[in-house]
């Protein structure tokens, strides 16, 4: 129970801001004289946000009867930031605030992690250490229309980055092209753009970098059809689209109506067209459908213990035991096994936010063995610094991210294809990474930012 009192203090502590914003609204303290303020900020933290009130007595009954008001005013608070979740309400400041301060990364750790290189899992950077990363939307705009309008912000543009090194040194107004994704910009941690004009309008995504690798190593080419089997909450969906260019379909899946909800606001905010959201098991989607027979491309980011999140706290953390571990490795294989049962099916992504190698390597080799010589692991991205732990042969083909050495959450991505006639050809490096979007090139995507450029100009 430490574990989890501490887990709860956490967050509350992560979320004073917002809660004071409630607590003054709805008139708590001033209607509960004898509720202090500290007591009401966990009270109303674990009515809203966290897995409900597990206290009983006066405190329970208190809460209780002011829980309509409350989930008033939250929605309220919602409406006037114009998000749609909770998360959102936090500031980069607040969100990695007292998680940042609290995370717990245990002992260091250095691990192989192939063709000779070392990763260090264990520790790293905090969340308020690890760079802004802005994925520019070009469903809406271009990598060198919002250079342009950061810059008339006051904004300096460094160029494209080198190394790792000269994003950890960035600080105040200055921003770079990543020296690795062609359509991410990269500012000083904690640089705050969530009313910004262009994250309000969609023209920005803010998303880690590590995120933006599954989309981004699918690169399905225009016109393609593409499942993202675990879509929620939609800023890979949105990733997928940017890459078709609005052609093709996406069939995106998820069990969580609240998070398809948030996904539908985003993506429509995104500009995404084409897409089908789908409140339905991945597991239960028949391949052998014909509306999936054209499938040929799968993002698969299943359920996972989220160890690789900065934002994770000690109790949290925890909570990923040997036993819970199994229970998400086994499910994370049978959806892995699914998704390569579809007929047509030429590249899928499999990803996980998590540094347990029994969500990652393992999943991906007792799966290459159960589909014998059907399928095999592509060589993604060499260039890339952090590969797989050495737990099979071959498994440095997979890519790992940690805050030591690429400066962004952790995260695991492995790309898999079929092998035999028909198949795709070898690839190391999606299509997408040859070369910069630029504006004006006569595309669908290229076209549009001439009109978007005159909204922006109104806003200088």
């Amino acid at each position: 129970h430490v574990r989890q009192l501490y887990a709860l203090v956490s967050e509350t502590l992560r979320y004073s801001a917002v809660l004071e914003k409630l607590l003054s609204s709805a008139g708590l303290l001033q209607a509960e004289k004898k509720l202090t303020p500290q007591l009401a900020k966990v009270l109303v933290y674990d009515l809203l946000f966290g897995k409900g009130l597990k206290c009983g007595g006066r405190w329970k009954a208190l809460a209780q009867r002011h829980r309509a008001r409350l989930q008033a005013e939250l929605a309220r608070l919602k409406v006037q930031q114009k998000v749609s979740s909770n998360e959102e309400l936090l500031s980069p400041e607040q969100a990695a605030g007292a998680a940042g301060e609290l995370a717990w990364w245990g002992a260091t750790r250095v691990v192989p992690g192939g063709r000779g290189r070392l990763c260090v899992t264990q520790p790293g950077p905090s969340a308020s250490q690890v760079p802004r990363y802005v994925r520019v939307n070009t469903l809406k705009t271009c990598v060198d229309d919002v250079i342009d309008f950061f810059k008339r912000q006051g904004y300096s543009y460094l160029g494209k980055a080198a190394s790792v090194e000269e994003l950890r040194a960035l600080s105040g107004k200055k921003f770079l092209l990543d020296l690795h994704l062609p359509e991410l910009l990269v500012f000083p941690p904690q640089t705050d753009f969530h009313d910004n004009l262009l994250y309000t309008s969609g023209h920005i995504i803010l998303q880690d970098k590590a995120s933006c690798l599954p989309a981004f190593l699918l690169s399905p080419p225009p016109g393609s059809h593409v499942i993202d089997a675990c879509a929620a909450p939609g800023n890979k969906t949105s990733h997928l689209a940017a890459m078709l260019k609005n052609k093709g379909q996406i069939f995106a899946f998820d069990t969580d109506t609240k998070r398809l909800a948030t996904m539908s606001t985003l993506l429509t905010r995104a500009g995404v067209s084409g897409c089908c959201l789908a409140q339905q098991d991945f597991l239960t989607v028949d391949p052998t459908e014909p509306r999936y027979s054209k499938v040929t491309h799968i993002l698969l980011d299943p359920s996972c213990s989220g160890s690789g999140m900065l934002s994770r706290v000690p109790g949290q953390e925890a909570a990923a035991s040997a036993q819970r571990l199994r229970a998400l490795a086994a499910f994370q294989r049978r959806a892995l096994a699914h998704a390569l049962r579809f007929p047509a099916l030429r590249r899928l992504v499999y990803s996980t936010c998590s540094l347990h190698s029994q969500e990652n390597e393992d999943v991906v080799w007792a799966v290459l063995q159960d589909s014998g010589s059907a399928f095999r692991l592509v060589d993604a991205f060499p260039a890339w610094p952090c590969r797989g732990l050495a737990a099979f042969p071959g498994a440095e083909s997979c890519l790992r991210a940690s805050p030591a050495d690429t400066l962004t959450h952790g995260f695991f991505v492995a790309v898999l294809e079929p092998c035999g006639e028909g198949a795709a050809a070898p690839s190391s490096l999606p299509a997408a990474a040859e070369e910069k979007p630029q504006c004006g090139e006569g595309t669908e995507a290229g076209a549009a930012p001439k009109k978007r450029k005159k909204k922006k100009q109104r806003v200088k």
